[in-house]
């Protein structure tokens, strides 16, 4: 299938005199074709690892044991150069020697004073040296649209299930199953269902997700959660919990929605309080709406290579935006940006990233919903925290009276429910002011293996007020800066996720 966006911009660039083209994808067949399409008569030569310096249409050796250097010592004469598509593959390990680097950059500066020629460099890998970094521009593969996909499907049916009546809602499930992946994979997934029965059947909607899981852990920024947690986990927060729901509504029907006059969900900021359910928030609402939950690891992002920070961003949201509807989280948001505005190249490229985040967040069009969490926003720039970005800002705090004992009821149920009835719920939460949701399933989960450990038949309150006494709240360990972030909290008026 033709991507259309890479082949107008890769012509439209070399018709500019763009010197050096970096196309970062790994499907090298879809790549060649559109340089065949879009060369206008210009000659075109391949250099690859296995076959070294080769006609790029016939793939016949142009000289025997070419190496890239020497390759690269024929086109340095005007001459030779002009009216030439030059092709670079497997260079990746290349891009760190001063004196290839050195080569590439004399044909870029060539290309720059008049000479009518293209380097067009091919890799999976986006490697870019700071000598070269003036003369690239960086094309990516687009990920395939829904009608594509369905394309790909129906013409697979028909050279290969023509008994097979063609079902378009099952047509519709594949292709927003297939979203995300490319045709390569697509087309291998449909072979894989056929072989396994002979049809396409809603089972095989299982091979799509595991790939998927796949294509996410070979990606590396990304990562798919499993979902347990529920919306029922959470002891408290009602109004957060009521605001999820709603979002829900929305989400779950967003043709209806929008056509209402609703406007496309963008995502949630809960900051606050460290164990206290923020990221069993996120994992809850991935539940609620009914969609994958991925974690972007913010650290995972930076590249020692020029560039590759934001590549790196870059590919990580056009995955998520693939693969949804999904629930994008962001863990410790205020880690992933500090240093903003600061000195030196660190603080250049993180400065860089938020940018290209703002922008996609303001922009998002997407059913890309975007829970990010944060501890401490006083650490968080600003412009994050303007109207338009997120849908809302909640602050979690420590859990009320009646939080404390939402969250012993779950706990205890989910481990010793036949031990509920016996526990006074109401002591426990007299002696936990000041500990947080996670302080208070410690303590159960201490209780608990106390009791296992003592051979006891059964768990008692005194077990659990035990597991009490020797466990230090969050309020203990961190007073001065729960007051502080509270009083922030308050100043900003930012939503309370709990009714007080």
């Amino acid at each position: 299938m033709e991507n259309k966006t890479l082949k107008s911009k890769l012509a439209r660039y070399i018709d500019a005199g763009f010197p050096i083209i970096y196309i970062n994808t790994f499907e090298e067949d879809k790549v060649d074709n559109i340089i065949s399409e879009i060369s206008s008569g210009k000659e075109v030569y391949e250099w690859n690892e296995t076959n070294g310096y080769i006609d790029f249409e016939n793939k016949t050796a142009m000289l025997e044991d070419c190496t890239l250097s020497s390759m690269l010592d024929q086109l340095k004469t005007k001459d030779l150069l002009e009216e030439k598509i030059i092709v670079l593959k497997d260079i990746t390990s290349y891009l760190e020697e001063p004196k290839i680097v050195s080569k590439i950059k004399g044909l870029a500066r060539m290309i720059n004073q008049g000479v009518d020629a293209t380097v067009i460099i091919v890799s999976s890998i986006l490697v870019i040296p700071k000598d070269l970094e003036k003369y690239i521009t960086i094309l990516e593969m687009d990920y395939l649209n829904t009608d594509e996909i369905k394309e790909i499907i129906r013409n697979f049916i028909q050279e290969n299930l023509s008994i097979q009546e063609k079902d378009e809602k099952l047509i519709d499930e594949f292709a927003l199953a297939f979203k995300g992946l490319t045709e390569f994979e697509i087309t291998n997934l449909l072979a894989l269902s056929y072989a396994d029965d002979g049809a396409l059947t809603r089972k095989d909607l299982r091979l799509i997700f595991d790939q998927k899981q796949q294509m996410i852990k070979k990606a590396g920024i990304l990562e798919m959660i499993p979902l347990k947690e529920t919306i029922d986990d959470i002891g408290g927060l009602e109004n957060l919990k009521e605001w999820f729901e709603r979002k829900a509504k929305v989400y779950k029907n967003i043709n209806k929605a929008k056509k209402y006059g609703v406007d496309m969900p963008k995502g949630v900021l809960i900051a606050g309080v460290p164990g206290c359910g923020k990221s069993l928030n996120a994992k809850a609402a991935a539940n609620l709406f009914e969609v994958p939950l991925l974690r972007l690891d913010m650290g995972r992002l930076m590249g020692k290579y020029v560039g590759e920070s934001e590549s790196n961003l870059r590919n990580a949201i056009a995955l998520a935006e693939a693969i949804s509807p999904c629930v994008l989280w962001i863990d410790e948001l205020e880690k992933a940006f500090a240093g903003i505005g600061g000195a030196g190249g660190g603080a250049e490229v993180t400065t860089r990233l938020f940018g290209n985040f703002l922008t996609w967040m303001q922009e998002k069009e997407s059913l890309t919903f975007v829970v990010a969490t944060a501890n401490d926003i006083t650490k968080l720039p600003p412009e994050l925290l303007r109207k338009g970005r997120f849908d809302e800002i909640f602050y979690v705090g420590l859990p009320s009276r009646a939080e404390r004992e939402k969250i012993f009821k779950i706990h205890i149920t989910k481990r010793r429910a036949m031990d509920l009835n016996n526990i006074d719920i109401s002591k426990l939460v007299d002696k936990t002011e000041g500990f947080s949701g996670a302080d208070i399933e410690g303590v159960v989960k201490d209780a608990i293996e106390t009791a296992f450990s003592d051979d006891k038949v059964s768990i008692q309150t005194a077990d659990i007020i035990e597991a009490i006494q020797n466990t230090h709240s969050l309020s203990e360990i961190m007073k001065d800066a729960l007051e502080k972030m509270k009083k922030e909290y308050e100043t900003r008026k930012f939503k309370n996720s709990s009714r007080r």
